[in-house]
């Protein structure tokens, strides 16, 4: 029954102007279920407040809004009314009520949303790998879900001020590494833009606030210049009879934070500050206007990119080229059609606002199949990392768009190999493969393709299927997984004797061997507690790199420790015999290393490893264990060494070392090569002194006459931390590269 808002003017006064919204959209919106659903969440969070102060029933009404702006429809509005219900007012209500009340569908979106836990991007816990399977899976049932979650997100991160320090950085970082993407991979770019800055503007106010004055002031200097062209271009266009829509816009902060901090580019190396965006009625209409831009305009060479012939894989069609104006100042083109606009903007979303069917239902699964891919590539896995690395590689980083000899287009993760590019085409390919061309000539498999490269897999019928180190190759989960299916099913009994090897060699590394029948026993019940059916199975798993090693030697250490008791073991302490009890084996320094029990550890100065760092441990002679980063090139170098094959150990961070947070500083060298200028001792200082960076040695050196090396120690509590610290340094005028650890 309809709610009769003339008799109850005050009712649904929080919604009003949603309403009116919703009434005067060209959809059929079920407005009186809508209403109801307003009201039983008001009910629900009558005398809830948010930490700014306001009732808490205006956080469920602005996500209502970015919804409805999204062109979503009434079940999905709904549900951004009811989202916090379930978690919130768990004594007044749950999913079966609401699936009484408002239909299955709304409670199966808002119990989609309950599941969605925070995720911590800097722990890489089983616990939080779940929650981000469960976000996967939740939008491979209903994109939806995760549309409402971004709304979600996007109206918390802009009322963020309210909270806490340590909490406004938590939610950054999780927005920017985890939802921003997201948002950018289902290509929906206003959201994901505005993401990214309030995001920054948290995670780095000192430069957010520095690109943000480069941004007001030479928009200041050309103020005119974007109306100016867009005045030349229209007139034009007008002449050729196109049908158009002009815009003009300034890159956003994050935009350029980004290609300066990251990409170590100065703000006048930035050619696409301003742009404009021609929309047209049709694709041919597009390079018609292309046409006239390179008319009107000096092109600048290998700044142009054909999306439309060539789309991303979130669906981004366009025309992109850079160009110099009359007044001598570079900017971006963009054209595209008024549906490739919607998309550009909205993303699968567009599908909601603008079409309807099963055709479109089709459509929107076949864009949603790398979703239900990274889930069922990684359901078996055993490491976190593995899928971890899945996330990084498959989801959250840029594309390459490379060709078939046929023209086929197969868009592969950047740094993909030639291995990876035939394993995207097929099974069979890749395990077939013995060679490829790229544009007609040979290259090795482990080449890194460029976009618009044509590639050709050479296969042989004679293969004898991949090689084990083609896992140390490939980038992409699907590339490895398919591997691993093939030695799985192909090479068992090979795969069993290599297990049991390897097995062997960790359990051999205990001061105190275990007897023939403890290795049984401890073997059978680690597989058992790693979801096998027997050893054999264990084995195999080891043998293909189905199960990672840190896993299994972590499972073998514990039991190792339950059935080797502590009077057959002289290095277990007192206490432990007192108490029946054994601790997990560490070594100082937050590091625990695999097989080595109670021992000191160093950080080797060569390479500085910090907590994200992937690390190895050497056994040195008298002084402990040395940890070293996994990339370093004495650790690559050391293992390639026959006789140093059984010093170099398994080790890794434990998180648990630490566990009220008051995680100690890391000593990290960097060797920063600039030009020498008067400010240029006092910029560095100065900037880590804006960031509170622990500064413990500071050293310079003559390189040339213009030259010179900056050395310093600095006190770093991780990798992201790191990452940090050298973003803001390689911003100071004069430096031209950083390097980590101290020659």
């Amino acid at each position: 029954m309809a709610i009769n808002t003339r008799n109850e003017p005050n009712e649904l006064a929080g919604i009003e102007k949603l309403l009116s919204v919703i009434r005067a959209s060209e959809k059929r919106y079920d407005i009186e279920k809508i209403e109801r659903a307003y009201l039983y969440a008001r009910s629900l969070h009558e005398g809830q407040y948010r930490v700014s102060g306001e009732p808490y029933i205006s956080h469920p009404v602005a996500v209502a809004e970015i919804v409805t702006s999204l062109g979503l429809d009434t079940d999905s509005i709904c549900a951004a009314f009811l989202h916090d219900t379930v978690e919130d007012c768990p004594d007044k209500t749950s999913i079966d009520i609401l699936k009484n009340r408002f239909g299955e569908d709304v409670a199966m979106l808002v119990d989609g949303l309950t599941k969605m836990k925070a995720i911590n991007v800097e722990d890489k816990e089983e616990a939080n790998i779940e929650n981000i399977r469960k976000m996967l899976l939740a939008m491979s049932k209903d994109i939806r879900v995760i549309f409402i979650k971004l709304c979600d997100r996007l109206h918390n991160m802009r009322t963020l001020d309210a909270k806490p320090e340590p909490k406004r950085r938590a939610t950054a970082l999780e927005t920017m590494y985890v939802y921003a993407p997201l948002a950018h991979r289902l290509g929906m770019q206003r959201i994901k833009q505005e993401l990214e800055n309030l995001a920054l503007s948290y995670l780095d106010p000192i430069g957010y606030a520095e690109v943000s004055d480069y941004i007001e002031t030479k928009y200041g200097q050309n103020q005119n210049f974007i109306e100016n062209t867009r005045a030349y271009v229209a007139e034009k266009l007008e002449e050729y009879g196109i049908h158009f829509t002009l815009e003009g816009r300034v890159k956003t902060v994050y935009s350029i934070y980004r290609k300066m901090f990251r990409q170590n580019k100065s703000f006048d190396e930035i050619y696409d500050f301003y742009a404009i965006r021609i929309i047209v009625d049709t694709e041919l209409e597009c390079y018609t206007a292309l046409g006239v831009i390179h008319e009107l305009f000096k092109s600048i060479p290998g700044r142009f990119k054909d999306y439309i012939s060539t789309p991303k894989p979130n669906m981004y069609q366009s025309l992109h080229t850079t160009v110099i104006g009359r007044d001598g100042i570079p900017f971006e083109v963009q054209i595209r059609t008024r549906e490739m606009h919607q998309v550009a903007e909205y993303g699968i979303a567009a599908h909601w606002k603008y079409k309807s069917g099963a055709s479109s239902k089709e459509e929107i699964d076949q864009k949603l199949a790398w979703i239900s891919k990274l889930i069922d590539t990684e359901s078996g896995a055993i490491d976190t990392e593995d899928f971890m690395h899945a996330l990084k590689i498959d989801i959250f980083s840029d594309e390459t768009f490379v060709f078939t000899p046929k023209g086929d287009v197969i868009a592969l993760p950047v740094n993909s190999t030639l291995i990876d590019f035939a394993y995207a085409i097929h099974s069979e390919v890749g395990n077939k493969m013995v060679g490829a061309k790229i544009n007609g000539m040979i290259a090795p498999i482990d080449r890194v393709p460029q976009t618009g490269d044509i590639v050709e897999v050479l296969t042989s019928s004679a293969s004898k299927g991949p090689s084990r180190d083609w896992l140390k190759i490939v980038k992409t989960s699907e590339a490895r997984a398919k591997i691993r299916q093939w030695f799985k099913k192909e090479k068992r009994p090979e795969n069993i004797k290599i297990g049991q090897d390897e097995i062997k060699r960790v359990l051999s590394r205990y001061r105190i061997p275990p007897t023939d029948s403890q290795v049984e026993e401890i073997v059978a019940a680690a597989a058992k507690k790693l979801g096998m059916a027997d050893v054999d199975d264990l084995y195999n798993a080891v043998g293909y790199n189905g199960s990672a090693m840190t896993k299994v030697s972590s499972k073998l250490t514990q039991e190792y420790e339950r059935v080797v008791k502590p009077e057959d073991n002289p290095i277990t302490d007192v206490a432990e015999i007192e108490t029946g009890t054994i601790k997990k084996r560490k070594s100082s320094g937050g590091i625990i290393v695999d097989g080595a029990d109670g021992c000191e550890v160093k950080f080797a100065k060569c390479c500085n490893p910090l907590p994200g760092d992937e690390i190895i441990g050497f056994v040195t002679k008298g002084y402990g264990i040395s940890i070293h980063k996994r990339d370093c090139p004495n650790a690559i170098a050391g293992q390639a060494k026959p006789e140093q094959a059984d010093r170099w150990l398994h080790a890794e961070w434990d998180n648990d070392e630490y566990p009220t947070g008051g995680k100690p500083l890391y000593e990290v060298g960097l060797q920063i090569y600039a030009e020498n200028d008067i400010r240029l001792l006092s910029n560095v200082t100065t900037a880590l002194a804006d960031m509170k960076v622990t500064l413990i040695g500071i050293n310079t050196k003559k390189r040339t006459e213009s030259d010179i090396i900056i050395q310093l120690t600095v006190g770093c509590k991780n990798i992201d931390h790191y990452n940090s610290i050298l973003s803001r340094l390689r911003s100071i005028p004069h430096v031209e590269n950083i390097e980590r650890g101290i020659s």
